[in-house]
């Protein structure tokens, strides 16, 4: 079975969040669906192992934010490969809290849903939560983030609690040169492509980068790189 072709379905990316009551969180998710118009009503899924999916069986409600694709990466590191455990990742980013009690970003969003949890079901790893859509906001008109998009211009890859996971994960195929992978995130080094959005142009070697520069997506420093064949 090559489950490569699983990379030729279309997926969106997005911040999923939601309460305990007391505090908010969120995560990266890209299966996102919209099921019917009448009632509206969305699904996601999401990793039993995620505080997220805690946060959800809990409140019984979720947010659904949309991200351009000018979604920086360390936005997509932080909420795609932190644990909310160990942090607020709405601390430092502008967001509110929508008529559900869920956190809704505001800032990197092209708009929203807020759904109440209306069945559940238990696949394996992970629960697909349906929802009922009670509100709903455009906050933007740019062009929607990809799964597509985010590996191969991007070039940003999947945690392991993601549905979408294979655990043979490649860089995506193309020409390039020297390449070094985060062994925290997965994101992969190209010198051929550099890192333009932190000032590393294109044909610059992984040795010369400066000791203070730092994964895009998760912030792992240098020496989490490991060298690819």
């Amino acid at each position: 079975m090559n489950s490569k072709v699983l990379y030729k379905l279309s997926y969106g990316l997005y911040v999923i969040g939601s309460t305990n009551g007391v505090r908010s969180n969120g995560q990266i998710a890209n299966t996102v669906f919209q099921i019917c118009s009448e009632p509206l009503t969305i699904a996601v899924s999401i990793n039993r192992k995620n505080l997220t999916h805690e946060f959800i069986e809990k409140s019984g409600v979720f947010s659904v934010s949309i991200l351009p694709v000018t979604t920086p990466l360390d936005l997509i590191g932080q909420f795609g490969f932190k644990s909310g455990r160990d942090l607020d990742k709405f601390a430092n980013l502008a967001h509110r809290t929508g008529m559900t009690g869920v956190p809704i970003l505001l800032e990197n969003s092209l708009g929203y849903l807020e759904a109440e949890v209306v069945q559940r079901l238990d696949v394996e790893t992970h629960t697909l939560f349906i929802g009922k859509v009670v509100e709903a906001e455009v906050l933007g008109d740019a062009e929607p983030l990809t799964y597509a998009y985010y590996q191969t211009v991007k070039r940003g890859l999947v945690p392991p609690t993601a549905p979408t996971y294979i655990k043979s994960q490649n860089s995506p195929d193309r020409e390039g040169g020297q390449k070094y992978k985060c062994s925290v995130c997965g994101y992969i080094y190209d010198s051929a492509q550099g890192d333009p959005a932190s000032g590393q142009a294109a044909g610059t070697l992984f040795s010369a980068l400066p000791e203070t520069w730092v994964c895009p997506v998760c912030g792992a420093g240098k020496e989490k790189f490991e060298a690819m064949p």
